[in-house]
C-alpha cells in the first residue's frame, strides 16, 4: 500500500511540473518576439543586400497607440560575410538558433545555385521564407574611362581577344557569376570571372580599373553611376531606375532573368509554427511601410513585396530552372 501511495505521489509530482513547463513554453511563446530580433546578412556591411535589410527592416518595431504595427520588437543586423555567402548561409542552416530570435537575409539565385553546385549545409528543405522585399537585376558595367560604352563594343572586343575580359562579381554562383556565364554563352565569347569580396569589392575592382568590366546589383550600380558606365541590364526589361539602359536581350544577346537577385527574410528549419505564423503575417507588413517604401525608391533599390507562400512557390520554381540552367554552365 505504502508502494502505491508513493508511486501515486511522484506521478502527480510529475504531471504537475510537466503541466507547469507547458504553461511557461506556452506563455513564452504566446509572447512572441518579447526582444529584438537579429538578421544574419551573409555579406559585407554596405553591400546591396545589407544596406537593404537595414532599410527593409525599420519599421519592426513600428507601433500606435500601444499596440505593434508590423513585428513587434527592433530588428538588428549581424554579418557573416565568406564564400559568396556560403559561410553564413551553412552557418544559419546548421547551428543558428531556432526560436524566431535570428532571422537570415536570403539572395535568390545565389544560396539555391550554390546548394546545387556545392555541398553545403543549406537547400530549398531546410530553410523557410517569411516575406520577401525586393528583386534586383543583374548589370553589365565598365569603368568611368573604359574605352567601352555599349555592351555590343564589349562582346566585340571580347571575340577578337578570347579570355581577355576580366568581369567581377559579388563571389561563385551568385546571381552576378550566373549572369556572366549567361553572357559568354549567349554571345558565344570567353570570358574570366573575377570574384570579389562581395559586391562592394566586385564594384571596387571596377572602378578601380583592376578588371574591365563587372555584373553587379542594379540598385548598387545605380547609386554609383557617377564613377561607372552601366552598359545593360540582366534581365527580361528595362528598369525604371534606369529607363535608358537596356536590357542585354535588346541587343540581341539572350541573357534571361535568371540572375535577378531576390531578397528576403527566412527562418531555420524547425522554428515552431506560431513563430513563422507570426513572421508571415507581419513582416510583408513591415516591408510595406510608408516610409521605408520611400527610403527604397530613393535609394534605388528595387521593391517586390512577396508573402511566404509566394516565395516557396519562387524558391520551387528557381531551383528547378537553375538545375537545368547550370547543367550548361558549370
Amino acid at each position: 500500500m505504502n508502494i502505491n501511495k508513493s508511486l501515486i505521489k511522484k506521478a502527480a509530482i510529475t504531471v504537475a511540473s510537466t503541466a507547469l513547463l507547458l504553461s511557461v513554453a506556452g506563455a513564452s511563446f504566446a509572447d512572441y518576439p518579447d526582444r529584438p530580433i537579429g538578421v544574419m546578412v551573409a555579406y559585407n556591411p554596405g553591400g546591396a543586400t545589407d544596406f537593404q535589410a537595414r532599410i527593409a527592416t525599420l519599421a519592426s518595431a513600428k507601433e500606435k497607440d500601444g499596440k505593434a504595427l508590423s513585428v513587434g520588437q527592433p530588428i538588428y543586423v549581424t554579418n557573416k560575410p565568406g564564400a559568396g555567402g556560403r559561410k553564413g548561409w551553412n552557418w544559419f542552416a546548421d547551428k543558428a538558433p531556432s526560436d524566431g530570435y535570428m532571422l537570415a537575409a536570403y539572395n535568390v539565385p545565389h544560396f539555391i545555385a550554390q546548394s546545387i553546385v556545392f555541398d553545403t549545409k543549406y537547400n530549398i528543405n531546410n530553410l523557410e521564407p517569411v516575406g520577401n522585399w525586393g528583386a534586383d537585376p543583374a548589370v553589365l558595367i565598365v569603368g568611368k574611362d573604359s574605352e567601352f560604352n555599349t555592351a555590343t563594343e564589349l562582346v566585340a572586343y571580347a571575340k577578337k581577344n578570347p579570355g581577355k575580359v576580366t568581369v567581377s562579381g559579388a563571389g561563385k554562383f551568385v546571381g552576378h557569376h550566373i549572369a556572366h556565364l549567361q553572357l559568354a554563352k549567349a554571345a558565344g565569347v570567353k570570358l574570366t570571372y573575377v570574384p570579389g569580396k562581395g559586391g562592394v569589392g566586385a564594384m571596387k575592382l571596377v572602378k578601380g580599373g583592376q578588371v574591365k568590366a563587372g555584373f553587379n546589383n542594379l540598385s548598387d550600380a545605380a547609386r554609383a553611376q557617377g564613377d561607372i558606365k552601366i552598359l545593360a541590364v540582366a534581365d527580361l526589361e528595362r528598369h525604371a531606375f534606369l529607363p535608358d539602359v537596356p536590357t542585354l536581350m535588346e541587343l540581341g544577346i539572350l541573357v534571361d532573368n535568371s540572375s535577378v537577385n531576390f531578397r528576403g527574410l527566412m527562418v531555420p528549419k524547425g522554428t515552431p509554427a506560431n513563430v513563422i505564423s507570426h513572421l508571415e503575417k507581419t513582416v510583408p507588413v513591415m516591408f510595406n511601410d510608408k516610409k521605408t517604401l520611400g527610403k527604397m525608391k530613393q535609394t534605388n533599390s528595387p521593391v517586390r513585396i512577396m508573402t511566404r507562400n509566394e516565395v516557396i512557390a519562387m524558391w520551387k520554381e528557381r531551383q528547378s530552372a537553375l538545375t537545368e540552367l547550370l547543367k550548361d554552365l558549370k
